[in-house]
C-alpha cells in the first residue's frame, strides 16, 4: 500500500525558513519523479516543485523561484522542500505526489495528509 506522510510544516514569521520533509513507503521511491503540491486556504491546489527519479533535474512554479529547494533521498525513500524567505502567500497545506500528478489536479485517497505551513507575523 503506497504510503507519503508530510512532515516539518508549522507557524513562521515572514522571512524565515522551513524544511519539509515527505516519507514515502509502498513502492519504490527511486522510480519515480516526485511534486510539491500546495493548497491555500480557500484557492484551489498549486504545483509548486517537481524533481526527477534521480534528483538531478528539478523545476519549480514561478512563485517559489529562487526561494525554495526540492530535494530527495533515495536511500532513505524521503523528499524535501527547504523553504526560505518565506512569505504570507506561501500559506498553505503542502503535499507530496509522485508522478503523474492527477489531471485535473485534486487530491485523491492515495495522498498523505498534508502538512501545514503558517507564514505570519
Amino acid at each position: 500500500q503506497e504510503q507519503l506522510v508530510e512532515s516539518g510544516g508549522g507557524l513562521v514569521q515572514p522571512g524565515g525558513s522551513l524544511r519539509l520533509s515527505c516519507a514515502a513507503s509502498g513502492f519504490t521511491f527511486s522510480d519515480y519523479w516526485m511534486n510539491w503540491v500546495r493548497q491555500a486556504p480557500g484557492k484551489g491546489l498549486e504545483w509548486v516543485s517537481v524533481i526527477n527519479s534521480g534528483g538531478g533535474t528539478t523545476r519549480y512554479a514561478d512563485s517559489v523561484k529562487g526561494r525554495f529547494t526540492i530535494s530527495r533521498d533515495n536511500a532513505k525513500n524521503t523528499l524535501y522542500l527547504q523553504m526560505n524567505s518565506l512569505k504570507p502567500e506561501d500559506t498553505a497545506v503542502y503535499y507530496c505526489a509522485k508522478d503523474p500528478l492527477p489531471r485535473p489536479l485534486h487530491i485523491p485517497p492515495s495522498w498523505g495528509q498534508g502538512t501545514q505551513v503558517t507564514v505570519s507575523s
